[in-house]
């Protein structure tokens, strides 16, 4: 009798391990990831290819959202790992850098700036009103903290996307200032002209962002690992 409640015992045991393993492989086939824009469309694909060609069972999620977005997500555990090019990251975050963007000011050709026989120096580009990416883009961000020091117009325009921004830019518009990633194929086409500029450091560190306090594993650490890689 004995005998025979071990042996339902046992089976059950066995169930019930062989349904935690199916949760845990479950688990382990998706990825939540948030990126923010300029990360997303330069960066991300080249990185996720490498991790479907590592692990192809894996399903990647990917939202796109700027860089206060992404941390935000990031902390309210809907994502396990985030790609942000702000200059700062909310507490509650642990953060590795995964590459370095450097924002450049562009023009129409037609415009006047890309005829100028000096270099355009912070102050005067400050004081003029630009085209810019909205408040919270990561973009943004480094562009507010290399100007705080400095007097400050008001932006001709707030647009949410790279391509818009480039898009208003080539219109004539006015200047735009967004990073080199989304703008190397427009200067070398002719469609917009970069302007030299000195006085300010518009250099910022792309960064992967986790809550703390929870080690990534699985496809997250492999995708980090990837990420990291000189």
């Amino acid at each position: 009798m004995v005998a025979g409640w071990a042996t339902q015992v046992l089976a059950a045991a066995q169930e019930l391990m062989r349904a935690v393993q199916a949760v845990r492989l479950s688990e382990a086939a998706h990825l939540r990831v948030a990126s923010s824009m300029t990360v997303a469309e330069y960066l991300v694909p080249r990185w996720l290819g490498e991790l479907q060609h590592r692990e192809p069972e894996v399903q990647v999620g990917l939202d796109v959202v700027n860089s206060a977005d992404v941390a935000a997500r990031v902390l309210a555990g809907e994502v396990e790992l985030g790609f942000v090019e702000g200059p700062s990251v909310p507490d509650g975050l642990d953060v590795r850098v995964v590459g370095t963007d450097r924002l450049v000011v562009v023009v129409a050709p037609a415009h006047p700036w890309a005829r100028r026989r000096t270099v355009l120096r912070g102050p005067e580009l400050a004081a003029t009103p630009l085209v810019v990416r909205e408040t919270g883009s990561g973009t943004r961000e480094t562009l507010d903290v290399a100007f705080a020091a400095m007097h400050r117009a008001s932006p001709r325009l707030e647009l949410g996307s790279n391509s818009a921004v480039k898009g208003a830019a080539q219109a004539g518009v006015a200047p735009a200032v967004l990073s080199g990633y989304a703008v190397e194929s427009d200067v070398a086409t002719g469609r917009l002209v970069e302007v030299p500029l000195t006085g300010v450091n518009l250099v910022r560190s792309l960064r992967a962002v986790w809550r703390r306090g929870r080690p990534l594993t699985g496809p997250a650490a492999t995708l980090l690992s990837i990420a990291t890689r000189p």
